[in-house]
């Protein structure tokens, strides 16, 4: 194992905050150059300016097709290849499904799997030439869904299902999948939940543990791609120790 990322070049989805944020960081302490990726530039630029290499900013809406392939085209344009993907774009509305606001459901689907799928479509032949990696960002949701959260969870067993089609049609061509499920993580995904009760159901598990934090994911992304070429880590599970589910 390596712990250096010198000279790859990595492209991070969902990077304005939270895991992604603490991601692009991670990837360019260890050596990367990293295309940062997402709605909010401004704080993709404070983001630039905090990195301690070279980071390209772009503009990005995972749910919007041509949008995913400009950001992969800039982003080889600049650095001249492209030898990892982060798929970390994604919203989390919980809710009942009686009852719900069903353009919810389309906001996650869009943005969770379609988001991801169209990041893959577009990056996957630079990565079939440099042998490189995708990462796809999914949660304990992907493997053990819940009442309140079943389009959430849809999306994240999407993305697992989608991942090892994935791994199994281009690892014998050098590109590893890797798979991370983060349980809890302190961010200000459960913020965007729009049920008050929900929402404060969230705040209140939160509040009950002790919660992983984004830079525990980031660790866990530079240990998957450091590994030696031969040494593919198809999945990581996280949870914070008291989580129970």
């Amino acid at each position: 194992m390596s712990d250096t990322l010198e000279g790859k070049v990595v492209l991070v989805t969902g990077a304005s905050s939270g895991i992604g944020q603490a991601t692009a960081l991670a990837l360019s302490q260890a050596g990367a150059r990293v295309a940062v990726g997402a709605r909010r530039t401004d704080r993709l630029k404070d983001l630039a300016q905090d990195a301690p290499g070279e980071i390209l900013v772009v503009e990005l809406d995972v749910t919007d097709e041509q949008s995913v392939q400009d950001a992969v085209a800039a982003t080889v344009e600049r650095f001249g290849a492209l030898d990892g993907v982060v798929n970390n774009a994604g919203i989390m509305l919980s809710g009942a499904i009686l009852g719900a606001d069903t353009t919810e459901w389309t906001r996650m689907i869009e943005t969770n799997l379609l988001g991801s799928m169209y990041t893959v479509h577009a990056a996957l032949p630079h990565l079939l030439e440099s042998k490189g990696a995708v990462v796809q960002i999914s949660s304990t949701s992907g493997r053990i869904s819940s009442a309140a959260g079943g389009v959430y969870a849809a999306t994240k067993f999407g993305i697992t299902a989608f991942a090892e089609a994935l791994r199994q049609e281009v690892t014998t061509q050098g590109v590893r999948v890797v798979v991370v499920e983060p349980g809890f993580v302190s961010t200000e995904l459960t913020s965007h939940i729009t049920d008050p009760n929900i929402q404060a159901a969230a705040k209140n598990m939160a509040e009950s543990m002790r919660t992983l934090q984004p830079e525990d994911i980031a660790a866990a992304v530079v240990y998957a791609l450091t590994q030696p070429e031969h040494v593919a880590v198809n999945e990581i599970l996280i949870r914070p120790t008291d989580q129970t589910r």
